[in-house]
């Protein structure tokens, strides 16, 4: 499966979900993608102090938190960046993940699922360096695609192959 045939079948599964596997499927990949590991090379001085704690609070909360309270841990996380357009990878996936959950929190919009299920597949593609004409090929990836499509299709129809 080549990357635009992925982005248009994700788009497919998350236009075709119920709101109960949308929801499902958002809270456990916000999940993945703000793990402790991906601010592993995250140096202190990127956030000031009470930044670093809103984003630690948004990480320990995002399961169970409301829009309102998400978005107050961002406004905070946003008041406090020190670095100077250069702010770490895993700290830009972390908020980014963070703001796409929000803002479907806050508005419902199945294009911030959307936009989560990609960054999620970017993650992935940056520990593993998918190859864009066969973007499953990587058992990593591949795994990531079945991932996003079982919390997506739960209850809607049959799983299909690995890899289609």
């Amino acid at each position: 499966m080549r990357y635009d045939e992925l982005e248009a079948a994700i788009r497919e599964l998350i236009g075709e979900a119920g709101e109960d596997e949308l929801r499902v499927f958002g809270v456990e990949t916000v999940t993945r993608l703000v793990r402790s590991e991906l601010l592993d090379d995250a140096v202190d001085d990127d956030l000031d102090e009470d930044a670093w704690a809103a984003l630690a609070s948004a990480r320990e909360t995002v399961r169970t938190a409301d829009a309102a309270e998400l978005r107050a841990q961002l406004t905070r996380i946003d008041a406090g960046i020190l670095a100077d357009g250069d702010l770490d990878q895993g700290i830009l996936i972390v908020v980014g993940a963070l703001e796409h959950w929000t803002t479907y929190l806050e508005e419902g919009r199945r294009e911030e699922l959307y936009e989560l299920a990609i960054r999620s597949v970017e993650e992935v593609d940056f520990q593993v360096s998918a190859d864009l004409d066969n973007f499953l090929a990587t058992p990593e990836m591949a795994a990531e695609y079945e991932r996003i499509r079982r919390l997506l299709t739960t209850g809607l129809r049959s799983p299909s192959p690995a890899g289609t």
